[in-house]
């Protein structure tokens, strides 16, 4: 390709991206829209670690982020965005719709989506196969519905740990709930365990595989085969749960539960 060429293809695709700076932050990212129907937000981010230019698209919160090594030039960055458009586009309209908690509606509880109605009382609960919900929790039902679902999976999530951990004759350290966006659980090398509190939604043998695995890691702290024969020995069907995840788990994480 000649001066010429690469000078007209720098020009098509400084039409398709508009950059517009670095970030207010100082964090040496730069912003920049892909035009188009409808336009994208695009985060460049040099990196000292990069060796090539990656694309990521966040299956949580829709951010694409466009990553390369500090001595590339600018414009390949522009490049190479331009190039995967329809790759960006693709994985976009792929991430689970966002939804809330509204009354008259529905929200996952264990692998069952209750109906979310009008109740009389303190506090939200579980009667009759629905949320109840009183007008206290009504008036901020999205946080109202988050608390009440850490609470539950903190009680279960427990419940199962300790279950697994009698069985593999282990002990673990603490619990703690978190919204991972990566993982559904971890176990540290001092025991303790982390768990996504979202696991609540999903099916009753779902979470139950989740702190099988976990627990399972105080045993092996890796992911060799003698892992999996521990996960085995007390959870023998894990593979369907674990598909699950694979398969369905993303959607938990379009329910959005703040004001």
């Amino acid at each position: 390709m000649g001066v010429i060429g690469a000078l007209v293809l720098a020009s098509m695709w400084a039409r398709a991206l508009r950059w517009f700076g670095q970030d207010s932050a100082g964090r040496g990212m730069t912003q920049a829209i892909l035009l188009g129907d409808p336009p994208i937000e695009v985060t460049l981010r040099r990196s000292a670690q990069a060796r090539r230019i990656s694309l990521r698209v966040s299956k949580l919160d829709g951010r694409v982020t466009l990553s390369l090594p500090r001595w590339t030039p600018e414009r390949e960055a522009l490049a190479f965005a331009h190039e995967k458009e329809r790759w960006i586009r693709q994985n976009l309209a792929a991430r689970p719709q966002v939804q809330r908690p509204v009354l008259g509606g529905h929200v996952p509880f264990e692998g069952q989506m209750l109906p979310l109605v009008a109740g009389t009382g303190r506090s939200l609960r579980i009667d009759q196969g629905s949320f109840q919900v009183p007008a206290r929790a009504a008036a901020r039902l999205g946080p109202a519905m988050a608390g009440f679902l850490k609470q539950a999976a903190r009680t279960r999530l427990a419940q199962a740990s300790e279950h697994y951990a009698r069985a593999l004759g282990v002990s673990f350290g603490k619990i703690s709930l978190r919204d991972t966006r990566s993982r559904w659980g971890s176990c540290t090398s001092a025991g303790d365990l982390m768990y996504s509190w979202r696991l609540i939604m999903a099916p009753r043998e779902v979470l139950a595989y989740v702190a099988a695995h976990e627990v399972a890691h105080l045993v092996e702290m890796n992911h060799s085969p003698a892992y999996w024969a521990v996960v085995a020995q007390v959870y023998p069907e894990y593979a369907a749960p674990r598909a699950w995840l694979r398969r369905e788990g993303q959607a938990l994480h379009g329910w959005q539960f703040g004001d």
